[in-house]
């Protein structure tokens, strides 16, 4: 049964086996499936379908349709919505293997997860993603920590902008959390309305990777998280 007042996040393994390939093919549209086609390397091609096709198996679950009928549009900036229930927000991140998605009525939602995966450019990217208050409590940070902190940061800001429907293009330096209290934000951009309204979360799904969760109109409360059927 699903309550419109909680938030529910699926979670699960990106399988990219041959068995389900065809099964998850023959859910998309026309569309899905010519951007699958433009997908030369195979791996990242069936992963494609097979995220793709998981998606509208769990949208129609929700909604009680076909899922290979759900029309699916896309939003000025390429955000995905429903074309016929555009109350149900969704949004969805892979990583790897990892495989997660969001669903909640009457709100905006965004959802990212990361693998927290070492990087020799950790300071360049601090610099360009972190604002200054982030990037001096990052840099203060001890150096075992700061790996799994920056990824922190980072889903946040992604969700985020995952959410607005913007996308990266919006720059992640002008959506600015609080050090101290990361469930709040200090800054957003002006066209966004007042950061008061957006609501954030970390999301525990595992020790190798980061994921956070934000909505605006929902205060985030309620979450369920459950795993993502095959």
């Amino acid at each position: 049964m699903f309550n419109r007042n909680t938030v529910d996040i699926r979670q699960g393994l990106i399988s990219t086996e041959e068995r389900y390939y065809q099964r998850y093919r023959s859910l998309l549209d026309e569309a899905e499936q010519a951007h699958a086609d433009r997908i030369r390397n195979p791996v990242l091609h069936r992963r494609y379908v097979e995220v793709h096709g998981r998606t509208r198996l769990l949208l129609a679950d929700y909604l009680h349709e076909s899922p290979a009928t759900i029309r699916i549009g896309k939003g000025e900036h390429g955000k995905p919505y429903l074309i016929d229930y555009p109350q149900l927000a969704f949004n969805l991140s892979h990583s790897g293997p990892y495989l997660v998605m969001a669903l909640g009525w009457d709100c905006q939602l965004g959802i990212d997860i990361e693998l927290c995966k070492e990087r020799a450019s950790l300071a360049e990217l601090v610099h360009k993603c972190l604002a200054d208050e982030e990037a001096a409590y990052w840099y203060a940070l001890p150096e075992a920590i700061k790996t799994r902190e920056f990824y922190r940061f980072w889903t946040r800001k992604e969700a985020f902008v995952k959410a607005t429907g913007r996308g990266l293009g919006q720059g992640l330096n002008r959506c600015v959390i609080n050090p101290e209290h990361p469930a709040e934000f200090l800054r957003i951009p002006e066209e966004c309305g007042p950061a008061s309204e957006w609501c954030l979360r970390d999301l525990d799904l595992g020790q190798d990777r980061c994921a956070a969760l934000v909505a605006k109109n929902r205060d985030l409360a309620h979450i369920r998280i459950s795993n993502l059927a095959i």
